[in-house]
């Protein structure tokens, strides 16, 4: 498996960080992918991945909700790391979040096209964050249809409608983490419409833990309970829900095959 969307960078896993990349490879995880959210998590991303080089990877992008006054000098800094040889195999985690606070709802729209444009301009993928933002965020993407756009929608957990309309984007799949698992949860019957070929896996760690870790800090090892309900819901095995995931990524995230 590939965990497509996970934070262990992040202070939550300072203590034992190699023990939760242990459990991931004996879990069967073969990679990690890893979405940045400010800049002042750049740099522990970026550390981690050299000590895990080859198992980890990063991507680049400032998340909605970390959006302050000085966010055009945060997202120069960022464009200018996408600038000649670097690490990145994606831009990310990016998006629109109005859940909490719309206060920098123009600002928020601002950010993510700027960060649209990074993808085409530097031929890379798309992890997008969306919450209570869907129409805002099929607006957007709409003007930029025809710039053969590829990612992933991150974490969704929509209705049949939503998802119909996120994967009208042809090169674009469903992140599918935890919520899965939920007892009430309406994924389960979403994805029976959805193909198995518009799906990744993620974890979304330390946050939205599968049953039963539900309530605990999440990591990306838990991912095998995502795989085991795909494979229930789908009815083949796991092994093929595994492979045709994991083609899924390699043909999103196509710099991987590059940086193996």
């Amino acid at each position: 498996m590939i965990d497509t969307h996970s934070h262990i960078y992040g202070p939550e896993f300072a203590e034992d960080i190699d023990q939760v990349i242990l459990r991931a490879q004996k879990e069967g995880i073969e990679k990690i992918l890893l979405p940045n959210i400010n800049a002042e998590s750049i740099q522990p991303m970026l550390d981690l991945c050299e000590r895990y080089a080859g198992y980890l990877y990063p991507m680049m992008g400032l998340h909605p909700t970390d959006l302050t006054e000085d966010f055009h000098f945060v997202l120069d800094e960022m464009e200018h790391r996408l600038q000649g040889v670097h690490p990145y195999i994606a831009v990310g985690e990016v998006g629109l979040d109005y859940y909490w606070d719309r206060s920098l709802y123009d600002e928020q729209q601002e950010a993510f096209e700027r960060q649209i444009e990074w993808a085409v301009r530097y031929d890379l993928p798309l992890v997008i964050h969306s919450r209570s933002a869907h129409k805002e965020l099929v607006d957007i993407m709409e003007r930029h249809r025809r710039e053969n756009l590829r990612g992933v929608f991150h974490c969704f957990g929509g209705t049949l409608e939503e998802a119909q309309e996120l994967l009208s984007f042809p090169s674009f799949a469903l992140g599918i983490g935890g919520v899965l698992t939920y007892k009430k949860s309406l994924l389960p019957e979403v994805l029976l419409h959805v193909p198995l070929s518009r799906i990744v896996i993620e974890t979304d760690s330390p946050y939205l833990a599968p049953v039963p870790h539900r309530g605990q800090r999440n990591e990306s090892s838990y991912a095998i309970e995502v795989l085991k309900e795909l494979s229930i819901i789908y009815k083949v095995s796991e092994e093929e829900v595994s492979e045709c995931t994991n083609a899924n990524v390699m043909s999103i995230f196509s710099r991987l095959d590059r940086l193996v």
